[in-house]
C-alpha cells in the first residue's frame, strides 16, 4: 500500500489547486438578474393616476404622523367637508386624477356598505373641483359564503345579490365626474381571485350585459393578490376583466430578499406578469400599483418584518414610480397609488406635518409632463 500513497497525495493536491483557481467566466454579483439601476423615465404624455381613498375611521395612538388636515375622524364614514375639500385640493396639486372608493355588498355586508357609501357621499357633497372618482367593489368570498366546492352560481339568491350590488351603484356612474377609460366606466373588483365560480366568464358577461342595458359599458380591473405568479388564476380573469392590478407589493413586506432590491424585484415580477396577461390570457392589460411607504410597527409593534420607511427623502418611492411607468399600459396609462389616506399602516400619500408635500410633488413630477 505504501507504493500508492505518494501518487495519491500528489493527485489530490493537484485537484485541490485546480478547484481553487479563479475562473474568468465565474458568475459575479453583477450577473444577478436584479443587479441593475432603475432609470428615470421621461414623461412625454401624462399618466392617469388614481389614489385609493380609505374609509379610515380614526387615528390611534401608534400613528405618529400628523396630517396637514389635522387628525380627523370619519365616524360611520362621514368626512367633514373642510377635510374632504383639503384632500381634493391636495390631490389635484399632486397630479391625482381620481379617488378610488371601495364599496361592499349591500345585501350581505350592510353596515360596511352604509359606511362606505357615506364616504362617497362626503366626496360628492363638496366642490370636487372636477376631481374624478371611481368605485372598487370589495368582494369577499367569506361574506358570500362561497368556495371552490360551493361556487357562486350554485346559489341563485347569492348570484343575484352579486349583480344587484353592482347595479345599485350604477346611479353613481351617471355622475359627470365618474372616471372613464376609453369611454367605458371604470370599475375595480377587489379580491377578484376569490370570486369562486366554475364559469367566471359567464358571470362577468351577465354583469356587463345588465349594466349595458342601463347605459354603462364597463372597463373592469380585477385584483390579484400580491407576489403571486400570473398563471395562478387565469380562470378568474380570462374572458372576465379588461385589466389586472396586484395588491401593493410595497406594503406588508415580509421577505428581506424582496426588501433589499424592492424596485427591481417588483419590476421583474410586473414585466413577466404584464407579458403573460397580454400573451396568454387574451390581451388582458395591466395596472401598476405602488405605495409611498409602509410601517408594520403601527399595527404590529413586535413585528420583525422589514419596513419601507420615509427616511430616504422619497428615493425608493421615486424608483417605484419609474417601475410603474415602465410597466404601465401604453394605451390606458393607468397608475394606482395605494393609498391616499391609510395612516394606520403609513401607506398614505396625503401630506403630513413631517414631510409636507414631498410625496405629492414626486407623484406629479413622475407622472405628469413638466
Amino acid at each position: 500500500m505504501k507504493n500508492f500513497k505518494f501518487p495519491f497525495i500528489i493527485t489530490a493536491a493537484v485537484i485541490f489547486l485546480f478547484s481553487c483557481t479563479k475562473k474568468d467566466n465565474a458568475p459575479t454579483a453583477a450577473d444577478n438578474i436584479l443587479a441593475y439601476t432603475i432609470n428615470e423615465i421621461p414623461v412625454t404624455t401624462d399618466y392617469t393616476v388614481g389614489a385609493f381613498y380609505y374609509n379610515f375611521g380614526s387615528f390611534n395612538a401608534a400613528i405618529t404622523e400628523v396630517p396637514i388636515a389635522g387628525k380627523y375622524t370619519m365616524p360611520n364614514g362621514v368626512v367633514q367637508p373642510t377635510v374632504m375639500t383639503q384632500h381634493i385640493q391636495q390631490a389635484k396639486r399632486g397630479g391625482i386624477d381620481y379617488f378610488l372608493f371601495q364599496f361592499r355588498s349591500a345585501n350581505r355586508d350592510l353596515n360596511n356598505y352604509k359606511s362606505d357609501s357615506t364616504v362617497i357621499k362626503s366626496f360628492l357633497n363638496v366642490d370636487t373641483a372636477n376631481m374624478k372618482f371611481a368605485l372598487a367593489y370589495n368582494f369577499s368570498s367569506g361574506t358570500y359564503g362561497i368556495s371552490t366546492t360551493a361556487p357562486l352560481e350554485n346559489d341563485a339568491v347569492k348570484l343575484e345579490q352579486f349583480f344587484q350590488d353592482i347595479i345599485r351603484v350604477a346611479p353613481l356612474m351617471a355622475n359627470s365626474n365618474y372616471m372613464k377609460v376609453s369611454g367605458k366606466y371604470l370599475l375595480y373588483i377587489m379580491n377578484a381571485q376569490t370570486l369562486f365560480s366554475n364559469n367566471d366568464p359567464a358571470i362577468y358577461t351577465t354583469l356587463r350585459s345588465r349594466l349595458s342595458t342601463l347605459g354603462f359599458q364597463l372597463y373592469i380591473v380585477g385584483m390579484q393578490d400580491r407576489w403571486t405568479p400570473p398563471a395562478r388564476y387565469p380562470f378568474r380573469y380570462q374572458g372576465c376583466v379588461d385589466a389586472i392590478y396586484h395588491q401593493s407589493f410595497s406594503s406588508q413586506l415580509n421577505d428581506w430578499d424582496r426588501w433589499y432590491l424592492l424596485p427591481q424585484a417588483m419590476d421583474q415580477n410586473w414585466k413577466y406578469s404584464k407579458d403573460y396577461f397580454a400573451t396568454n390570457m387574451g390581451g388582458i392589460d395591466y395596472v401598476p400599483n405602488i405605495t409611498p411607504a409602509y410601517n408594520w410597527k403601527i399595527t404590529q409593534p413586535t413585528s420583525s418584518n422589514p419596513n419601507y420607511p420615509r427616511t430616504d427623502g422619497g428615493a425608493v418611492y421615486k424608483q417605484l414610480c419609474n417601475v410603474a411607468k415602465m410597466n404601465a399600459s401604453s394605451t390606458t396609462r393607468l397608475i394606482l397609488i395605494d393609498s391616499w389616506n391609510k395612516w394606520d399602516e403609513d401607506m398614505q400619500l396625503e401630506p403630513a406635518v413631517s414631510y409636507g408635500d414631498l410625496y405629492l410633488n414626486i407623484t406629479k413630477q413622475e407622472f405628469k409632463k413638466p
